[in-house]
């Protein structure tokens, strides 16, 4: 959208963690106004006529009628936490949003690397833009520290992570599944 640009490219405008996002990591998007093609959303319009806050949160206007709804369905990812996550960036301050985020990051990259074996992808990126920091770090600790992990397949590795992530969940009442509009 022209006029609109973002130095922030891991988080976006409206509380998306873009960092975390299958389109961005697989290369098909450049992140909330990172460049040209980018289709325009209502926040990023919102934005130009506001001065262009670095986030949503730093409007005088927030929360406003935009975000009625927002976190109500996913696309290719969750929207759940976009509220919690602008207010969270907020109460701690960028730099530490970001160094969380950069941590689940790598996990994510564990995830995907060691132990997607082919069917895990969705799961792997909801849980890490989901779940919490200790949470995610706790079951990948308990996924690798199990008897006999190191002599598992990685068709077995791969059930036991996810099965790790499953019940992290759980106990938090996080449903991992992408919820997705009913079309008609």
């Amino acid at each position: 959208m022209k006029g609109f640009e973002r130095k922030d490219l891991l988080f976006s405008l409206c509380g998306l963690n873009c960092g975390l996002c299958p389109m961005k990591l697989d290369r098909h998007c450049p992140g909330c106004g990172g460049g040209a093609g980018n289709q325009s959303c209502k926040i990023a319009k919102c934005s130009l006529e506001h001065g262009s806050p670095a986030y949503c949160t730093d409007c005088t206007a927030y929360p406003c009628e935009k975000y009625e709804g927002i976190d109500a369905y996913d696309s290719f990812i969750t929207h759940r936490r976009q509220k919690a996550d602008l207010q969270k960036a907020a109460d701690m301050g960028i730099p530490a949003y970001h160094a969380e985020q950069e941590e689940k990051a790598l996990i994510l990259r564990l995830l995907l690397a060691q132990y997607n074996n082919g069917r895990r992808k969705s799961l792997f990126y909801t849980a890490v833009n989901l779940l919490g920091l200790p949470e995610l770090q706790n079951a990948v600790r308990r996924a690798e520290g199990a008897q006999g992990f190191a002599e598992m397949t990685q068709k077995e590795k791969s059930a036991l992570v996810a099965e790790e992530l499953r019940r992290a969940a759980e106990r938090g009442q996080i449903d991992l599944k992408l919820r997705r509009k009913k079309k008609g």
